[in-house]
């Protein structure tokens, strides 16, 4: 029995570095525009499957990932720039479409692009699992948790440590102080986004050699990347970090426990039950205007 708790709570941590990667692409967006960005999703399926196809042409796979990087991240520029940004001053609820219209355009265009079919990528580090107390962990496992690590404390040092990331944080705590003191909140948005995409894609690539790709992988990762920044608090990037991993975890141990059938509901059960009881979640602030 402990062998198999180990075994579920690693697969949990697996998943959910990558539901802490998306809820922070949530947090990073919605902090700098007040936006939720339903494409996030999308990022994370670029990423995997430019990352899969380029080395199937025989791309290294660093460049691989760089270049799923530079287009998800220009994805994200056009979306900020030609839609999000002429909606400035649109509703909440406006704002959301338009999201969701950006989804489903990507997820189109990677199908015309790509096609349904799924995409493989070879592992990082072979197949070979590693055992640890009955436990068998897969090499890749290790890649996407210490990819994931490594991003997060990134964007940490970025926010606390670069004049761009302080802007950033600016922006998020008051947009027209942050104006008057001479940030360019629109440059700020645009980085946002980008940012955003980057860490979707990334996760993306880290991820498709134990998931496969496909065009409509970013469907489920958005929604749970999204139960993740909603569970920390939307908004709080720690929060979204802490909630994608407990969404990983609970969702590896029903699905271990209980039935693989139920283990997509999960995200929704935790969404409701926060919404209901905790609506600023484990990390947010009260009185947040737009949620």
């Amino acid at each position: 029995m402990g062998a198999d708790f180990l075994q579920f709570l690693v697969s949990g941590i697996t998943v959910g570095a990558i539901y802490a990667l998306a809820g922070l692409g949530f947090a990073i967006i919605y902090n700098a525009s007040t936006v939720i960005n339903f494409a996030q999703g999308e990022f994370i399926m670029i990423g995997g499957m430019s990352a899969s196809t380029l080395t199937a042409a025989g791309v290294p796979l660093p460049l691989a990932i760089l270049a799923g990087c530079a287009v998800a991240m220009l994805g994200g520029v056009l979306l900020a720039k030609f839609a999000i940004e002429k909606a400035r001053n649109a509703s909440v609820v406006t704002l959301i479409i338009i999201t969701i219209g950006a989804s489903i355009f990507l997820r189109g265009l990677a199908e015309v692009v790509w096609g349904k079919e799924f995409h493989q990528l070879a592992s990082f580090s072979g197949d070979t699992p590693i055992l640890l107390l009955g436990a068998a962990i897969l090499p890749q496992s290790l890649w996407v948790v210490g990819v994931a690590l490594v991003l997060i404390l990134v964007i940490g040092f970025f926010f606390t440590r670069t004049l761009a990331g302080k802007a950033m944080l600016a922006t998020s705590y008051n947009r027209l102080a942050a104006q008057l003191v001479g940030v360019n909140v629109r440059k700020v948005v645009l980085a946002a986004f980008a940012l955003s995409a980057a860490l979707g894609a990334v996760g993306g690539a880290v991820v498709t050699p134990i998931t496969f790709s496909s065009s409509e992988m970013g469907i489920m990762l958005g929604l749970k990347g999204f139960t993740a920044a909603v569970l920390g608090g939307l908004g709080n990037g720690l929060g979204a970090v802490v909630g994608g991993l407990i969404v990983g975890i609970a969702e590896a141990l029903s699905a271990g426990y209980l039935s693989s059938a139920y283990k997509d509901a999960v995200a929704f059960v935790i969404i409701l039950l926060v919404l209901v009881f905790m609506p600023n979640g484990l990390f947010g602030k009260r009185g947040t205007e737009r949620v």
